[in-house]
């Protein structure tokens, strides 16, 4: 029987998301693709350092202990390469010295396999190679570049914390647009008039509302354990304040979901904020706010809509 990739959340990653690769990387724009062969090949047993996303991935996965069913995971978690099977092979090994439940891969040398997120029912790509997300949104794909940023594994916290952005997130970029052009007056009036029309969706509604499906999840694991405390929490971390937050927060319900906290900040620093809410990743469309959060918050820039548009 064919495994189903229809009914969970999935999760695409290149190892650069996940791992710290700039040592061999290093190797590779030094010496060659020859010398980056042979350097892998003696490292072979040597673990990657952990990377930016993998306290979120890591805990991601770790949610598929609300199943029954190992067999019927919550969460599958895929490795999208760029490299070539040979070369990759470390990156798997490392994946099995951390226990990390990713037993599913694609490895397509030089080239990124980002054309392939739809074939698998993939609502999250992340890597932090640039030119590749960029791509994967341009073909209208939900991605995410990984920026380096400061990141916390706090073995005895379990919780996993993800916070969004709204507009040109999980939002389209239409109310961003109004914005750029009428100012902020102009944007409050804009969203007050339509505040009862939810917003078009974003690349990342997807992601959110099957994220939501797993907190779903916790809570009917919940009823039957009754000592369990939940894990999942989501944030909504916005510019937006009154009156234009009611317009999301109607956005949300219209999808049939719905934050744990939502901050709005009408232009107050996000980074602020996220050093306190400690989010295992945070997902933001504007270069100048993850320039802040990045210090305090594995951070990932989602280059959607009109705010990243060439000048």
């Amino acid at each position: 029987m064919a495994y189903e990739v229809d009914d969970r959340l999935v999760i695409g990653v290149a190892s650069s998301a996940v791992f710290d690769l700039s040592e061999s990387d290093a190797v590779f724009r030094r010496e060659g693709e020859a010398q980056y062969r042979d350097y892998q090949q003696q490292h072979l047993h040597a673990p990657l350092a952990r990377g930016i996303a993998y306290p979120f991935i890591k805990r991601l996965l770790a949610l598929n202990d609300l199943c029954d069913d190992p067999q019927d995971p919550l969460v599958e978690v895929v490795l999208l390469s760029q490299n070539d099977p040979d070369t990759g092979l470390r990156v798997m090994k490392t994946i099995e010295h951390y226990g990390l439940n990713m037993t599913r891969a694609i490895f397509m040398q030089g080239r990124s396999p980002y054309e392939y997120i739809p074939a698998l029912n993939i609502a999250l790509f992340l890597s932090a190679d640039k030119a590749h997300v960029d791509a994967a949104i341009k073909a209208g794909y939900p991605a995410g570049q990984v920026l380096d940023s400061q990141f916390d594994d706090d073995e005895d916290d379990d919780g996993l914390r993800i916070a969004f952005d709204f507009d040109g997130v999980l939002a389209g970029d239409e109310s961003e647009t109004v914005m750029q052009r009428d100012g902020l007056t102009g944007f409050h009036a804009h969203e007050v008039s339509n505040v009862t029309q939810p917003h078009n969706p974003g690349p990342l509604k997807e992601f959110f509302v099957r994220i939501s499906s797993i907190q779903a999840a916790e809570e009917r694991y919940k009823l039957a354990h009754p000592g369990y405390e939940n894990r999942l929490r989501v944030s909504i971390v916005t510019a937006r304040n009154a009156p234009s937050h009611e317009r999301a927060l109607n956005t949300l319900k219209s999808w049939g979901v719905m934050a744990n906290d939502a901050f709005f900040l009408g232009g107050i620093e996000k980074r602020r904020v996220l050093q306190v809410l400690k989010p295992h990743i945070f997902f933001d469309d504007q270069s100048g706010h993850l320039n802040s959060t990045r210090t305090v918050a594995p951070s990932v820039h989602v280059p959607f809509g009109i705010t990243n548009q060439p000048l």
